[in-house]
């Protein structure tokens, strides 16, 4: 079965659209962290950042920044959050790929934060090595 953003994508479901181009669509989230919060996705289904090729991932990126743009040219806020969540775990609710934009204003608590932990500098340097011997080190 289709998810909701292709469904959206296809036509099926209404959305209130603000970008598109051939690869990307951008749309306000009908539930929003805050005033302007907007999903830019993929039009292709794939569930995460790990299952997108090199040129779609780009192309994403490329939608989030001009929107990203827009959203402070238009209502210029005191910043702003880029969220991108990956399964389930993570609080990712729909399996298609999709980045958040949410505009922040001073004082508005929108979104909670992590806390802080605590590790050491020998646990950073081991973390460091054994994730950089997955992509070729530094």
């Amino acid at each position: 079965m289709a998810s909701i953003f292709t469904r959206i994508v296809n036509g099926e479901i209404p959305a209130t659209k603000i970008y598109e181009d051939a690869q990307t669509l951008a749309f306000l989230d009908v539930n929003p962290a805050s005033r302007g919060h907007t999903l830019v996705i993929c039009k292709q289904e794939l569930p995460t950042l790990l299952d997108l090729p090199p040129d779609l991932l780009a192309a994403v990126g490329n939608s989030v920044q001009r929107v990203a743009r827009a959203i402070m040219d238009a209502l210029h806020p005191d910043g702003l959050n880029i969220v991108q969540n990956n399964g389930v775990a993570s609080g990712q609710t729909v399996p298609h790929y999709h980045v958040h934009i949410i505009p922040r204003w001073e004082g508005d608590h929108a979104l909670s934060h992590w806390k802080p932990g605590s590790i050491t500098s020998e646990e950073l340097r081991e973390l460091a090595v054994t994730i950089s011997s997955r992509i070729g080190g530094v």
